[in-house]
């Protein structure tokens, strides 16, 4: 299956439908009046395909067990057809469109089978996706037009005793983004990191490093006295992706704010916090430049 740990839990939403043909406008009278021999083919067929999702990954190899928290199915007769519509909802990490699919085409299959002793040209068509929504694919927001500066905070590496991984997995993320970015190396000091915030021009300020609970950790302390707004749901969301997986992540003291309206966020220094930490908020983060020009949340 494919890897989905990097992905956080959000409400997804996919909606199939499937159409079921009859041969005649006797098969439709039937079913209306519920004289179908085999029972009422469309409660019938409401349980089988509630029982299709459910059994959707055990049946196809590459779809993850999941929580289906809610499958609506709904029908219409237009002439000679029944149109099944269905809607599955979860919270997870990836979506339901496979399950909307498998669903609905059980619908209709279990339709076939209980309207063929009466109708030889039964058909089944048009088994399609209708809409989908959730993940990151429903936010597209991007950093076209913005521009970015990574500072990395490191004793180690400004004296060139360590190579900077770090700030490059930024660098390379944030060009992804389409951000125009700068780099550079500071060490772990106050008045450093103070004049990085103080003389900064670009639009979103990242730095990475000195934010744990060791003696040279400073990066916190010293950035969030000089923020005007504070992004407390964006540290929530860092620590609790970074606590799912990997225990130590809940000493990390990353920061994240508005100051003059530059965001400003304060990462961990190690690779996997700052690959952690990028998965959590990006490209969502985005959104607050569009909120900063008093936009709203549609």
């Amino acid at each position: 299956m494919v890897d989905i740990t990097q992905k956080s839990n959000t409400l997804r939403i996919a909606k199939a439908q499937a159409i079921v043909k009859v041969g005649s406008a006797g098969t439709i009278k039937l079913i209306e009046e519920g004289k179908i021999p085999k029972g009422d083919i469309f409660e019938i067929s409401k349980a089988a395909g509630l029982l299709g999702v459910k059994k959707t990954p055990e049946l196809l190899p590459d779809c993850h067990p999941l929580p289906i928290e809610y499958t609506g199915i709904d029908y219409r007769i237009e002439g000679l057809q029944i149109i099944i519509e269905m809607t599955v909802k979860t919270i997870y990490k990836t979506g339901v469109e496979v399950e909307a699919m498998h669903g609905v085409s059980v619908v209709a299959l279990n339709m076939y089978d209980m309207l063929k002793p009466v109708d030889k040209n039964i058909e089944i068509s048009t088994i399609r996706l209708l809409e989908k929504s959730g993940g990151k694919s429903s936010y597209k927001e991007n950093g076209e037009g913005l521009s970015a500066k990574i500072v990395v905070c490191s004793d180690s590496v400004s004296e060139g005793k360590k190579e900077d991984k770090s700030g490059k997995i930024i660098a390379d993320a944030l060009k992804e983004y389409r951000l125009k970015v700068d780099y550079e190396v500071i060490a772990d000091d106050t008045d450093k990191v103070k004049d990085q915030v103080t003389n900064n021009s670009a639009d979103l300020l990242i730095f990475t490093g000195g934010t744990g609970a060791g003696p040279r950790d400073i990066t916190p302390d010293t950035i969030r006295p000089m923020l005007h707004t504070t992004l407390h749901g964006v540290e929530e969301e860092i620590r609790r992706y970074g606590q799912e997986r990997m225990p130590y992540a809940m000493l990390s003291r990353s920061v994240a704010g508005i100051r003059e309206g530059c965001v400003i966020l304060a990462l961990p220094g190690s690779t996997g916090g700052v690959k952690d930490a990028l998965n959590a908020v990006f490209p969502q983060i985005f959104h607050v430049f569009h909120v900063l020009k008093g936009g709203d949340h549609q």
